[in-house]
């Protein structure tokens, strides 16, 4: 399984609880537990260009939280789009 390569964020095992039966405070008896099973809980995690400090550029596997907090600057294909200043006449 990928982890995000740079807080190590990985795979985590929880449960999936099954339930039936209406709830005491819809007057029924209680919901009961029917089942019970493992599931596994994955971080969203994306391939992304980053520029390292000494210059070079890496392709790195890191978690959609890493990358909207700003911890990884991403590479820019081209230099933003900039307006030309109209001059009077």
């Amino acid at each position: 399984m990928a982890v995000c390569s740079f807080c190590g964020k990985g795979k985590q095992v929880g449960n999936v609880v099954q339930t039936r039966g209406r709830a005491k405070y819809l007057g029924g008896v209680g919901t009961k537990v029917t089942g019970i099973t493992r599931r596994v809980f994955k971080p969203n995690l994306r391939n992304v260009r980053i520029s390292t400090e000494n210059g070079t550029h890496k392709t790195v596997c890191i978690c959609a939280q890493c990358l909207k907090s700003g911890a990884v600057t991403r590479v820019v294909k081209a230099a933003p789009f900039k307006l030309v200043e109209a001059t009077k006449k």
